[in-house]
């Protein structure tokens, strides 16, 4: 329902009410973003498809995480390219629905699968002679799709409670894309027991997570002193540091995005905080895992001489 008693059949994203010129910077400055974005994770996933070297778990994983965060930037930003871009800031409830649906399943899919990622490295270091027998192309893939199978029926019953919500304050959502958040301030009725349900499950998605990662970081540190040579001490951590500075980045956006309630928040901390994990952080990623890789690095590098010399020829 809206203000004049009507069922809602579109929203109004009113996240960004800027004059034209600080609109313009903002498209420009959040489309460099998404473009780095798309070329950064596309250019992953085809080194990792390209190179034989990174045919391995790890690089399965990452060629996975690469695509979602793909996925749900692109869910997020084109909408709010198109808001400053031509100032058209409606959006239908279906559209709405289905946007919400989608983001939260590429980002609860991320969640395991970082989580995938962190007990693939705990076998690695702690079983490395078993490594190969452990993660078969077989484990590999049925631990994905158990983190999409997962992702899925979050996304599902959220969805189902969001909108099962009556909206009759406002069609008019304060922010750049339907999250749950400023959804749940349009709310004419009691949304209790809808929040009750969406909160316990981004606490078990979040918190199951983040056990699995805790778990088999506190084995792997726990390998890790054992070894005895400092330069065996760095070599290994380095294999982990990647994906433990994504972890740290991820998680720290979700949980204070969604674990800290509907009280209190400001949308504006919000906003900011969801502009770091719609853009920042699937930019950042591909960066983060090819600097500190030994392997990727080596790979892009042979991808260069070899443009080089067909450029020659």
């Amino acid at each position: 329902m809206a203000e004049n008693g009507t069922r809602v059949v579109q929203f109004v994203l009113t996240g960004f009410q800027l004059q034209a010129a600080q609109r313009l910077s903002l498209f420009v400055v959040f489309l460099a973003f998404y473009l780095v974005t798309l070329g950064g994770n596309l250019g992953m996933i085809t080194l990792i498809q390209s190179d034989p070297q990174l045919q391995t778990p790890m690089y399965f994983f990452l060629g996975h995480l690469s695509f979602l965060d793909i996925c749900y930037s692109s869910v997020i930003v084109p909408q709010l390219l198109q808001i400053l871009g031509t100032d058209k800031m409606v959006i239908t409830y279906e559209r709405c629905a289905t946007q919400f649906f989608f983001f939260t399943l590429y980002a609860s899919t991320e969640c395991f699968l970082l989580a995938v990622m962190a007990y693939d490295r705990y076998v690695a270091v702690c079983d490395p002679l078993l490594y190969a027998t452990a993660m078969t192309p077989q484990t590999c893939l049925g631990l994905v799709a158990m983190a999409y199978a997962g992702a899925m029926v979050n996304s599902v019953v959220r969805t189902g409670c969001t909108f099962s919500i009556s909206f009759c304050k406002s069609n008019h959502i304060d922010f750049f894309f339907c999250d749950l958040p400023p959804l749940l301030k349009l709310a004419c009725s009691d949304t209790r027991p809808q929040e009750q349900v969406i909160f316990l499950l981004a606490f078990l998605v979040i918190t199951t997570s983040i056990s699995v990662i805790l778990i088999s970081y506190l084995f792997i540190i726990r390998a890790i002193l054992k070894i005895c040579t400092a330069g065996g001490k760095a070599k290994t951590f380095s294999t982990c540091a990647s994906h433990m500075t994504a972890v740290a980045l991820f998680f720290g956006t979700l949980i204070f995005m969604y674990l800290k309630g509907n009280m209190g928040k400001s949308l504006w901390e919000d906003k900011i905080v969801s502009v770091f994990y719609t853009m920042v952080i699937p930019m950042l990623n591909p960066m983060i895992y090819s600097l500190r890789n030994k392997e990727v690095k080596e790979a892009l590098k042979k991808v260069l001489r070899r443009m080089k010399v067909s450029q020659a020829e």
